[in-house]
């Protein structure tokens, strides 16, 4: 398995994981998503749905997080089902419609074939989320509808649609997150810190808000786990798992952290540069020079791999 794809399972799991909690699911909702949808739901309702929904369509890097909540609109009450859709991949997808619309109709499939909804329907109404992490800016259209070619008019309405509410990480600013103060808000605080600075301060805030919250152990548990996860997908070495407390080792973790990034991607770096030499057959200088690497470093560890080798 390669280095992109482990971290990547690395962060499926972490946030898996987060929002296989209800508070999460609430913060995530409560805070990110247009407040004509939240403030519409009793999130004292919220009930998990386990299983897998994804096909073949949608590849290994996609997981999905399913739940329900009662709704209330114009006096009727309503069952919602919220489609999770966690994607982590470093390029945008531009099938993403495409694959909300197939993950969509295979919810409905699978609900009619374990019998919780007569074939013919009335299906529930679902609510589909994509939360994106990669780096570059999410252009892919949000309704399959805007996907296909030029439609007369007349056509129009027989062409398949489905809208999907986008969450992009990168898309907030430091403003945007201060503005919501929840525990998710913090988490992307993280995700998008670039130097050791903003890294410190997202993890003082994220404590912050924990130690605020009326369940402030759970929470310190719940988010803990989390930490752990995303310093493994950092390529963090070391005893990660003795990690007990966000909150109690926030001075070790906000001091360490950005070292900690920097010497794992250092090491991924210094990895692959002695795998193209191995494989390639290039030269030390030339490998330095692509992966911007200390050539006294690379040849080193070249010299400890051959060493290695003979014993």
């Amino acid at each position: 398995m390669s280095q992109t794809t482990t971290q990547s399972k690395f962060h499926d799991t972490g946030y898996k994981e987060l929002f296989s909690y209800p508070e999460m699911v609430q913060a995530l909702i409560e805070g990110f998503l247009p407040k004509y949808i939240s403030g519409l739901l009793d999130f004292s309702t919220l009930t998990p749905h386990s299983g897998n929904y994804i096909t073949p369509l949608l590849d290994e890097v996609i997981e999905d997080v399913v739940w329900s909540a009662q709704m209330e609109y114009e006096g009727q009450r309503y069952e919602l089902y919220l489609h999770l859709l966690i994607e982590f991949q470093s390029t945008v997808d531009s099938s993403m419609p495409l694959r909300m619309l197939h993950y969509s109709a295979e919810f409905y499939r699978t609900l009619t074939k374990n019998g919780k909804v007569p074939k013919g329907g009335p299906y529930p109404p679902v609510l589909p989320l994509v939360l994106y992490n990669g780096s570059r800016p999410w252009r892919t259209p949000t309704n399959m509808l805007d996907q296909i070619q030029s439609i007369p008019s007349c056509l129009r309405p027989y062409q398949p649609t489905l809208e999907y509410i986008l969450i992009d990480e990168s898309r907030y600013s430091d403003a945007d997150l201060q503005r919501v103060q929840n525990p998710i808000s913090g988490v992307f605080s993280i995700e998008n810190a670039q130097d050791k600075e903003q890294l410190k301060q997202a993890v003082y805030r994220l404590v912050d808000l924990v130690k605020a919250d009326a369940n402030k152990e759970r929470l310190d548990q719940l988010l803990t786990i989390w930490i752990k996860r995303y310093l493994q997908r950092q390529g963090v070495k070391g005893n990660i798992e003795q990690l007990e407390s966000l909150v109690e080792e926030k001075t070790m973790l906000a001091e360490n952290m950005e070292k900690w990034r920097n010497d794992a991607k250092l090491e991924g770096k210094l990895e692959q540069a002695i795998q193209m030499v191995k494989d390639f057959n290039l030269s030390v200088k030339e490998v330095a020079e692509k992966y911007q690497l200390p050539l006294n470093e690379l040849m080193e560890r070249l010299k400890q791999n051959e060493r290695a080798g003979k014993d």
